[in-house]
């Protein structure tokens, strides 16, 4: 198992994995964001690649990509950012969150070789299906990366086992069907489903998909290991857009970020990294 994710994921009941965009609004901004999200208690950090055409992606984090994309973010310039994030303290595992498109356009091995020169723990490509999935399972395993699975409610208990006997770091449980946003409240049935995800997986099991308030947060660690948070950080991150380009400004923005991150996995009652 890769050592970050052993020592902070592995285990943990807790799980908070914030996801941000690469370069959004600019690449010093995802640094310090990422090193606040770590001080406030983050195991892992998603790291999302600016993509033109994001089929998962709501408008919220649609909108975050053009952002990164207008000042020339791409996947490997992202990948680059991850050493300077690690210069200055970040020790949580980074996941490279891509579509598969960028990593074809890349070329599997020019990726690994960006992954072992850049300290990357992980890999999660959305529109990439299990049964197609092999080889790159079988590079990361070869590269110490792990590589996220994602399963839905409508995933069959045998197609369910399949991939929970492969997962590697955690599985990532997508909490409704269609694109990412946030969501006022979960289907009845999505515990149910969850609780046959724990099942059997071996490994951590965390929610996603519209999960943005500290009730939601509440209510789903009765059932599953963490909760993975996009599109409600990264609506936080454009409400703060102007601060976060303005140096004089920039502390005040990402402190506005903190205090809805402190409030959103505040259920957790987590020790911080830093203390």
């Amino acid at each position: 198992m890769n050592k970050r994710f052993e020592k902070h994921v592995d285990g943990r009941s807790d799980l908070f994995i914030p996801f941000i965009v690469a370069g959004d609004p600019t690449e010093e901004a995802t640094i310090k964001l990422a090193l606040m999200l770590q001080e406030e208690g983050a195991n892992a950090i998603e790291l999302g690649i600016p993509y033109s055409d994001p089929l998962a992606d709501g408008p919220v984090i649609q909108r975050a990509s053009i952002r990164a994309l207008e000042h020339g973010m791409s996947l490997e310039k992202a990948m680059n950012i991850v050493p300077k994030m690690r210069e200055r303290g970040l020790e949580i595992p980074v996941i490279v969150f891509t579509y598969y498109n960028l990593l074809l356009q890349l070329g599997e091995e020019r990726f690994f070789a960006l992954v072992r020169e850049n300290n990357i723990d992980g890999l999660l490509v959305p529109d990439l299906p299990f049964e197609e999935s092999e080889e790159w399972r079988e590079s990361c395993k070869m590269n110490d990366t792990a590589l996220i699975s994602l399963v839905a409610p409508t995933t069959s208990d045998k197609r369910l086992t399949a991939i929970a006997k492969e997962a590697t770091g955690f599985l990532y449980c997508v909490s409704s069907l269609g694109v990412t946003g946030t969501r006022t409240d979960f289907h009845s049935s999505v515990f149910e489903f969850i609780d046959r995800v724990k099942s059997l997986s071996p490994i951590p099991v965390a929610v996603g998909f519209g999960v943005s308030a500290p009730e939601q947060v509440a209510k789903l660690k009765e059932y599953c290991d963490g909760v993975i948070v996009g599109s409600a950080i990264v609506r936080q991150i454009e409400a703060q857009v102007d601060g976060l380009t303005n140096e004089e400004t920039q502390v005040e923005a990402i402190d506005h970020i903190r205090s809805y991150i402190r409030d959103l996995i505040s259920p957790y009652e987590k020790l911080k990294i830093n203390t």
